[in-house]
């Protein structure tokens, strides 16, 4: 039993680390996010390259969920043999799927022009799309691992 403890905090254990990294990943996006809504109806420079840098930055977000953390949530939900989390993340993955071309196609278009008339609506639906799937992924956080955490530490 000891040693499963042990297997199970070295597997486990640095998903949090993981997560901690992409949450901070996050909030960088949001930070972006954040200035480019103050700016983005005032003529300047710096709308265009923190537009930029928001949309590297939110497409590798956007990468590092679907290719590395929700296959660790997952993962560790069929780890631990927890149907329920495991049915219920399945539901919020399709809500965060629905959310992730709205995201890719806000990138291209604006990786692609420098007219930046159409941003603030563009802005707007983002910004609803973006709050949907970080309520959708913090709730796989908490059924997948966070539910978990007594057992792996």
């Amino acid at each position: 039993m000891l040693e499963n403890c042990k297997t199970a905090q070295e597997r486990w254990g640095g998903v949090s680390e993981i997560i901690d990294r992409w949450l901070k990943e996050r909030q960088q996006v949001l930070v972006l996010y954040c200035q480019l809504s103050e700016i983005v109806d005032e003529p300047s420079d710096t709308a265009g390259e923190t537009l930029k840098r928001m949309c590297q930055l939110m497409v590798d977000y956007v990468s590092a969920g679907h290719f590395e953390i929700y296959d660790q949530l997952v993962q560790e939900g069929r780890e631990y043999e927890d149907s329920e989390a495991l049915t219920e993340a399945k539901s919020l993955f399709g809500q965060v799927d629905k959310t992730t071309e709205y995201v890719l196609d806000f990138n291209d278009k604006y990786q692609e022009i420098d007219d930046l008339d159409s941003l603030s609506p563009d802005l707007s639906k983002l910004g609803e799309r973006l709050a949907t799937r970080f309520e959708a992924e913090d709730r796989a956080i908490e059924v997948l691992h966070t539910a978990h955490k007594d057992q792996v530490a």
